[in-house]
């Protein structure tokens, strides 16, 4: 037969303990003193014996009860973290935010803004493929999403185009050989199909030489010359990689850079806040916000010549 101990006896007598004695603990815990009395009889009849050697002013543990005190504070510390986790404080609001891993770097001046114009909100976060984060914003995990996609929402969702972000080559790939290797994201990716689709306009021949989920795994397997990938324009000053020097390469392609917001997100001025402050964190991004112009990239550059971006 499997016994479960019950949180609040064991943090009546964590309270007996550090308030020393059964007056203050039932004060600090805002029952009455009887009810602190009989959490501590039936911890006793738990560990069959009793829990205190002596009460009053020479109050004292038993061993028995010294070795569930033990229990007790690692066990209540435990249980009061996982609450503070999942259940906001009284007066706070927890909302859950995505943002797509190339566009991660945008966090630290968003939490920011957001934490100075609405102090009451505590936001998680969690970073990822948009495609992922997209269906976890449609089916209510996360209250909105700043995304970095090529497809079209799914319905479930608010949008609100931040403005298209330019893209780059990236890596340097072996000079020999006719097939040019490419490091790509796993479907789902709708980046993965347009970049396919740009080099086979193009007449390259490609074959993918690497593939995986993270940011990390990409940007390494360009850095160790495996194969050219896709990132934001600015990944040379973000992560330190390469530029493509290879004649011939199309113009990659400009993606949609869409805040995406779950029906029903509180509090209400959130949505309007959240686009603000990605937008301002947005600013040390290659973005091509409306009414301004892409600037001009050759689809063919000279031998040595690195795309500009």
């Amino acid at each position: 037969m499997r016994h479960d101990l019950q949180i609040n006896r064991l943090r009546a007598l964590v309270a007996v303990v550090e308030h020393g004695g059964f007056r203050r603990a039932a004060e600090a815990l805002h029952i009455t003193q009887p009810a602190v009395s009989q959490q501590i009889r039936q911890l006793a009849g738990f560990i069959k014996g009793p829990v205190f050697a002596s009460t009053g002013r020479d109050m004292r543990l038993s061993p028995q009860g010294e070795e569930l005190l033990r229990y007790a504070r690692r066990i209540v510390a435990l249980n009061d973290e996982a609450v503070a986790r999942f259940v906001p404080e009284a007066g706070q609001a927890l909302l859950s935010v995505g943002v797509a891993s190339q566009l991660a770097e945008v966090l630290p001046e968003f939490l920011r803004l957001v934490n100075r114009s609405l102090p009451h909100v505590q936001l998680r976060v969690r970073t990822g493929a948009s495609e992922a984060l997209e269906q976890q914003c449609r089916t209510g995990q996360l209250d909105a999403a700043l995304l970095l996609q090529a497809g079209e929402l799914e319905p479930g969702t608010d949008r609100r185009e931040l403005g298209r972000m330019r893209t780059a080559w990236f890596g340097r790939p072996p000079t020999t050989g006719a097939v040019l290797p490419v490091a790509l994201f796993p479907d789902p990716c709708t980046v993965r199909a347009h970049v396919g689709e740009a080099l086979d306009r193009a007449g390259i021949a490609w074959q993918i030489a690497y593939e995986g989920p993270e940011l990390i795994g990409l940007r390494s397997a360009a850095k160790a010359g495996l194969g050219v990938t896709c990132l934001v324009a600015n990944g040379d000053e973000l992560w330190g990689l390469p530029l493509t020097v290879r004649p011939g390469l199309p113009q990659p392609p400009t993606l949609p850079v869409t805040l995406a917001l779950a029906h029903g997100a509180v509090p209400e001025e959130f949505p309007r806040v959240a686009e603000r402050a990605f937008r301002r964190a947005l600013e040390g991004y290659p973005l091509i916000t409306e009414g301004a112009e892409a600037p001009a990239v050759p689809r063919t550059p000279g031998p040595g010549v690195p795309v500009p971006v």
